[in-house]
Formats: structure tokens, C-alpha cells, sequence
């Protein structure tokens, strides 16, 4: 039997909020449970609704509580659900704001239903979707410097958490860390694999996550 997943819309534009929903019933493995006009709105349907959505599509300029405040407040009171942002907002800004604010992913509004759909399935199976708006944003993160000794970093391995986090290649940190290409490579290797990380832009996630840089 197909896994179906329940999604929750949080969005006040009514007539895009209704297309929404239909065009994702057609995806065949998606129900939506409700639909909100603000953050208040959905916090209430939260508890008028005995099931829980796995995925919160959500808005980000919205009155009374804004996509901001809303993903923040779900990052705090029910870590399961996962965000999806959808939004006309491309700016750096909003983006890494809303990804510092929990959102597993982050959409244009104007992206092919295909796109979304898959962002679902991925958040689903993945915990997070990376587009290449969000990867291009990203990397391009500022390094802040606070030494996060709880995370069982290195001193070195902290540099090169941070290099990464930055545009730079990994022959490019090699050289700035006066060390072998092969020796960044053991410290990539061994960061992925201790902090269950797939890629170079889950690392810089990672790296935002516990404040090692600054977004």
C-alpha cells in the first residue's frame, strides 16, 4: 500500500491555498488536513484536528503570525512536523532565516508541481529537501568563530567545518590549512560519517544549526 502523508497548508491567499490543495490530492500519496490562513490560525487547527500533519506547507508573509514566527513556534512545540516553505520571497535573507528557523526545505512559488513533490517525498525519506536555491544560499554563509567544544570537534576540524561552509573548494581550504588534499579529505570523511551528514550542504545545515556560522 502506497504511504500517504498528511500535509497541513499554511497560507492567506484562499484561492492559492485551494489550488494548492488539489494539486496536491492529484499526487495520489498526499492528503491535506487543513488549510490556515496565519501561524494563529494553524496553531488552532492543530488542536481542533485530532491527527497531525507530517508536512506544514507554509507561507511566509502572512498577517497576525508570519512564516518566521509560525516555523519557529513549530521548531519549538512539535519538533516532528516537518516545514516546507513556499513562498515568492528569494531573498538570502528569508531563506536562511527560515532554514536557522527549522524549515526542512525551501520553495518558490513558481516551482513545477513536479518539483514539489518531490520535496515532499524527499523531506519524508530524508528529513530535509536541498534545492539549488537553498545550496546556493547556503555556502555562501559568513563564518561566526564561537568554538562549539560540545560537539566533539577538533580544533581542526572546527576550521575546516567552517571553510566549508564557505565557497571555497576543498583544495582551496587544503591550501589555506597548509595541510594535504587527502588530509581534508579524512576530515570530511570522518565529519560526515560521525554527524550522519550526506553532503557538503547538510554540513553547512549542520554548521548553522549549532551556531558554528553566521547566517
Amino acid at each position: 500500500m502506497q504511504q500517504s502523508y498528511k500535509i497541513a497548508i499554511v497560507d492567506d491567499h484562499t484561492l492559492l491555498a485551494s489550488s494548492l490543495e488539489q494539486l496536491i490530492v492529484s499526487f495520489g500519496n498526499c492528503r491535506v488536513l487543513h488549510i490556515s490562513k496565519n501561524g494563529k490560525d494553524f496553531q488552532q487547527n492543530l488542536v481542533n484536528h485530532v491527527e497531525k500533519p507530517d508536512i506544514v506547507l507554509l507561507d511566509i508573509n502572512m498577517p497576525v503570525m508570519d512564516g518566521f514566527e509560525t516555523a519557529l513556534w513549530i521548531k519549538e512545540n512539535h519538533p516532528y512536523i516537518k516545514v516546507l516553505t513556499l513562498s515568492m520571497e528569494d531573498d538570502e535573507s528569508s531563506i536562511i532565516k527560515m532554514i536557522h528557523k527549522g524549515a526542512k526545505g525551501y520553495l518558490l512559488k513558481d516551482s513545477p508541481p513536479d518539483t514539489l513533490k518531490l520535496a515532499i517525498e524527499e523531506i519524508m525519506s530524508n528529513g530535509f529537501y536541498h534545492s539549488d536555491l537553498v545550496a546556493n544560499t547556503l555556502v555562501q554563509a559568513f563564518q561566526k568563530g564561537p568554538v562549539a567544544s560540545e560537539l566533539g570537534l577538533k580544533d581542526t576540524e572546527l576550521q575546516f567545518v567552517k571553510l566549508a561552509a564557505t565557497e571555497r573548494t576543498y583544495k582551496e581550504i587544503a591550501a589555506e590549512m597548509n595541510l594535504s588534499p587527502k588530509t581534508i579529505d579524512g576530515y570530511r570523511q570522518d565529519v560526515f560519517k560521525r554527524y550522519n551528514l550526506k553532503n557538503r550542504v547538510g554540513l553547512v545545515l549542520f554548521a548553522i544549526k549549532n551556531d558554528l556560522v553566521e547566517v
